[in-house]
Order: structure tokens, then sequence, then C-alpha cells
């Protein structure tokens, strides 16, 4: 709770500032509150976070039973459902980031028109699922298309934004640049750079144009190197780098990792939500430790350590299929 200066106790945070959320967030607030019974307090959010979450678990099963892998679709579509962080942060916390991770599900689901417009409204629910443009557009080489997919996530996202802009100009923009001098991403403050600063012994001054860049060659490579097919691969990779490097305090910033993850199988970037929760509930406990450091740095580690088993087993299946062809006479 929170005493605003005429002594009124609210459930809002900052209560004096303009709201930080985009449109299609504010119109899920809008719509939960609309049906909600008179004194139903936080539990109609709730609910509607356990809605969007089995929206989503229902949606991942879809998709990876396209995929035509029936067998193995109910387990990953299980590793969404019964991940300790869903029903933490979606249903209990009620964070309107499951809206943008069952938007995100469904854009990397389809394709053309349909796509931009879905990863558009995603965007609009929270910012964050604009990294997924470069594995929506993986493998791909068209001009056109990468133009009709990119002009369609702007459309979605104008339509969106024009009434708050038509109504508030430069206010739109809410609360964020004083969320970002708060969370230490301006010039000048790295907070959040710190495990990257240790493992690459980089001054301050260096590790925002390093994140910057580091982050550029991996959506290059996803652009370039990903596989059409399964557009989620290249967002995991993504994604999941952003929140690696960034290395944010709040769990429930990775819930698309999650959802990405039950996509694609890559089980060791679970842990990038683990350290994201190690964090938030520890890192008031443990003053002067550099737990972020430590989380975010064992959470990378995991990673590569998947990455090199992944890759030792490919090159392993590759021998025993070349062994096994018959020899020319």
């Amino acid at each position: 709770m929170t005493r605003t200066d005429s002594g009124l106790c609210v459930r809002i945070n900052r209560p004096t500032v303009p709201t930080i959320y985009p449109p299609v967030a504010e119109g899920w607030y809008l719509a939960v509150h609309t049906v909600s019974p008179p004194d139903s307090r936080h539990k109609p959010f709730q609910v509607g976070g356990a809605v969007l979450a089995f929206g989503t678990t229902v949606a991942l099963l879809a998709v990876l039973r396209r995929r035509g892998d029936p067998q193995r679709s109910p387990a990953r579509a299980a590793l969404w459902a019964w991940c300790p962080a869903v029903p933490f942060e979606a249903v209990n916390n009620a964070h309107i980031d499951t809206l943008g991770v069952l938007l995100t599900v469904l854009a990397l689901a389809t394709a053309g028109a349909r796509r931009g417009a879905l990863l558009g409204a995603a965007v609009a629910v929270k910012l964050l699922p604009v990294l997924m443009l470069p594995g929506a557009l993986s493998g791909q080489r068209s001009p056109k298309r990468i133009a009709f997919l990119l002009s369609a996530v702007l459309a979605a996202v104008a339509l969106a934004y024009l009434p708050y802009v038509a109504a508030s100009g430069a206010g739109v923009l809410g609360y964020l640049p004083g969320y970002l001098h708060e969370e230490g991403y301006e010039p000048g403050h790295v907070r959040r750079f710190a495990r990257l600063r240790l493992r690459l012994l980089l001054p301050d001054a260096a590790a925002g144009v390093t994140v910057a860049v580091l982050l550029a060659l991996t959506a290059l490579y996803v652009w370039l190197r990903g596989d059409p097919a399964r557009p989620w691969r290249g967002a995991l990779l993504l994604t999941g780098t952003v929140l690696l490097l960034v290395s944010p305090s709040y769990p429930w910033y990775s819930l698309l990792v999650v959802a990405l993850v039950a996509l694609d199988g890559r089980w060791g970037w679970l842990t990038v939500t683990l350290a994201g929760t190690v964090l938030y509930l520890a890192g008031r406990l443990l003053p002067g430790f550099p737990l972020q450091t430590w989380a975010y740095g064992a959470a990378a580690l995991t990673v590569l350590l998947g990455a090199c088993l992944r890759s030792d087993r490919t090159r392993r299946r590759a021998r025993r299929r070349s062994e096994r062809l018959p020899i020319a006479a």
C-alpha cells in the first residue's frame, strides 16, 4: 500500500505519476475492471492472469502439435503451465506480461500480416516482445516480406497508441524516463551491467556500448542464420541474451523466456528465470554481496554448458550417420 500526499491509501506504488504501461495493457486493465464486482480488489486480475496463463498453455499445445510431434507436445506445454514462475508471477502477482506472452506465442505460430499484427499488439502490452522481431524475420531475405512484416508491426503499435498520443502528446511515455533513471539504465549508471563488467573487465563507460554491440550482433545472427520454420529459436536466443546482459531483478520479465523454452526445448535458458527470482527475493538480504553477478553468471554458464552439450551430441550423431553410410565400390 502507498499513502499519497493527501493521506489517501492506495494499492498503486506510484499514484502521482502517469502510467508506464502501453495502451493494450491499459485496455486489458480497463476490461477487467469493467467486469469486476465492486470491492473485489485484486482478485479479478488474478483470475484474468489465470485465464491468460491457461490460454497460453492451449496455444503452446496447438503450436507444438502442428509441428508434428504430438507425443512431446504435452510435456513441452506443461513446462510452461507447471513452471513455478507462472503461478507466482502470472496469476498470484497478475503481471500483465502474460498477455504479451500469449500474443507472442500466437504471433510466432502464424505468418505474414497476422504475425505482424499480433506481434505489434504484444509490443503494445509490454515493450519486451520487440525482441521477437529478428526471430520473426529468421531467414528472410526478401525486402518486400521484411517491409511487409515490419509495417504490420508498426501499424498495430501506431493504432494502439494513436488515441493516447492525441490526448496527451509526449506524455504518452508516462513514467518511462523516471523508471529508467531508477533502474540505472541511463548513461553514467551501469548497475544493470555488473555481471558483464566483471566478466569482460570493462570500465563503466564502455559497458553500455558493449551491451549494445553484443545485442546488435546477436540480432543480426538470428536474422541471417535463424530457422524460419522455428522463429522461436532465434527469439529465445536474443531474449535470453538480453536478460543475461541487462540482468534485471524482476523475474516476471522472463515469463517470455519460459514460453519460448516450451516451444524450443532448450531447458538451460530457464536458469535466467531462476536468476531473476533469486535476485528479487534475496537481493536485500545480502547487502554488499554481488548476488547479481553470481546469479546471472551461473545462468550464463548453464546456458553455455547446454550449448556445448547439444553441439557435442550433434557431432556424434553426424559421425554415426556417416559411419552407417555404405562404402562405394
